[in-house]
């Protein structure tokens, strides 16, 4: 891998996402509904379509820059699923504390209670499989996938997940403009602060399964599966979304302790 960052492929998902979600803000204008995803409409279709754009953006600058026959083989890159069991473990409960931490701890200050966004707790394991698959954990196959090995290499551990972290926020900017969207209901700033954390989590992921990219998949799909069982985020304005905070700080200092670490052994393997 050369010593450079294909920015092809940020042109190409940004061109390809920002279009979907850009005529989603214009047909969302005057929606009289509380959410928009589960609406299933023309919408929904919309936002689907643009949450694809880092496997386009991947696909286009694989095809361009290596060929046709790259394609198969970075596919085929992500059907190993033997993570190991610390990997699989450490995406569950990570991830389930920082969402029932985030979910509870507001109840000692005097905050309501939250049920959860789900309809039953049986469909958990179907839910967790559609976000891997179609709910954001898909959009791995482009940012740590496809680009991430790239920053890491020009940048290092940390600015690398930095870079991505920021670009990644960016990237969802046009869905705070969609009426009923979850992000209309966030701090920008305290998603930004979010995807930094989960930049390092994530890359940190794929590191420790050996590389087995799907496990980016998995830990993204879990991540935003425990945000509905657990949620987090009140789908309410001008509120002061006290447990979405403690989930965003929460999960950025994780995020810094990881990368910190893997920096520190790979100093230590050095001396």
């Amino acid at each position: 891998m050369e010593n450079k960052v294909p920015i092809r492929f940020f042109v190409f998902t940004f061109l390809w996402s920002w279009l979907f979600w850009g005529i989603a803000v214009f047909l969302s204008q005057g929606n009289t509904q509380d959410v928009v995803f589960p609406s299933f409409g023309i919408e929904f279709a919309l936002m689907f379509l643009g949450a694809n754009g880092p496997i386009i953006g991947a696909i286009i600058s694989i095809l361009t820059i290596e060929g046709k026959g790259a394609i198969k083989k970075f596919f085929k890159s992500f059907l190993s699923v033997k993570f190991g069991w610390k990997v699989w473990l450490s995406i569950f409960l990570v991830l389930s504390l920082t969402s029932i931490i985030s979910w509870i701890i507001p109840e000692f200050f005097g905050e309501e209670s939250v049920s959860t966004y789900l309809p039953s707790i049986y469909i958990f394991p179907i839910y967790i499989l559609m976000m891997i698959f179609l709910g954001g954990g898909q959009e791995e196959i482009g940012w740590r996938g496809y680009i991430m090995p790239y920053l890491e290499k020009k940048y290092g551990l940390i600015i690398g997940g930095l870079i991505l972290g920021i670009i990644w926020a960016v990237w969802h900017l046009p869905l705070w403009f969609v009426v009923g969207s979850t992000q209309k209901y966030m701090s920008f700033l305290g998603f930004m602060i979010m995807c930094i954390g989960y930049s390092y989590f994530f890359s940190w992921v794929i590191k420790e399964s050996g590389n087995r990219l799907f496990s980016g998949l998995v830990a993204h799909g879990v991540a935003n599966a425990f945000a509905a069982l657990f949620p987090y985020i009140l789908m309410v304005e001008n509120v002061k979304q006290l447990r979405m905070w403690i989930y965003f700080i929460l999960t950025f200092t994780i995020g810094i302790i990881i990368v910190i670490t893997r920096i520190y052994k790979i100093i230590k393997r050095g001396t």
